[in-house]
């Protein structure tokens, strides 16, 4: 059994974005692993494993247009299940 259940990747485009201030938010707000936050003002791409993904979604839209999202269930592939 996972800890983390769900693969939560998207991309999200603004303006004056900070890959820094949006990791240290994740850290203190949010439970998961494996994050990945990368990018520059305008564009940042958000790899997280985690049980709530759409407290992430609700984040990230905050910060500026979501697009690209993926929200995988790592459990069901690991029983050969579509994800």
């Amino acid at each position: 059994m996972l800890e983390f259940k769900y693969d939560t990747q998207l991309l999200i485009e603004g303006n004056d974005l900070d890959e820094d201030a949006v990791t240290d938010y994740f850290n203190t707000h949010f439970e998961g692993d494996c994050l990945l936050a990368v990018g520059d003002e305008e564009l940042i791409k958000i790899h997280f494993h985690t049980n709530e993904p759409w407290k992430v979604l609700e984040y990230c839209a905050s910060l500026g247009e979501i697009y690209d999202i993926v929200i995988e269930d790592m459990d069901r592939q690991a029983r050969g299940l579509k994800g």
